[in-house]
């Protein structure tokens, strides 16, 4: 896959990822909700049809992960996407899912 190139944007309750490919129109967004500063609601996933197929979902969830760990944060999964990778990654994920 093409490089992604992954933003993060944030207000006091809010938090969003927006990531874009070259010569790819649209971009792909994972947006949350701050519950308090250890723990976070992943709200939303959308990716647009041109990016389907090319693993941009996957990669909006990896970053979620990969921050709120770095963050010792919790992710609470409400959005059927992220809900849908933590289940099947169960284990793996167990440290950072709140249940």
């Amino acid at each position: 896959m093409t490089e992604v190139k992954m933003i993060y944007t944030e207000t006091e309750t809010k938090g969003r990822y927006a990531a874009t490919l070259p010569g790819v129109e649209g971009a792909a967004e994972l947006t949350t909700s701050k519950v308090s500063p250890t723990l976070i609601i992943a709200d939303h996933t959308a990716v647009p049809d041109s990016m389907r197929g090319l693993g941009i979902g996957r990669a909006l969830v990896d970053q979620l992960i990969a921050d709120a760990r770095a963050k010792g944060q919790r992710i609470v999964p409400l959005c059927p996407f992220v809900r849908a990778h933590a289940k099947k990654h169960r284990e793996d994920l167990a440290d950072v899912i709140q249940w």
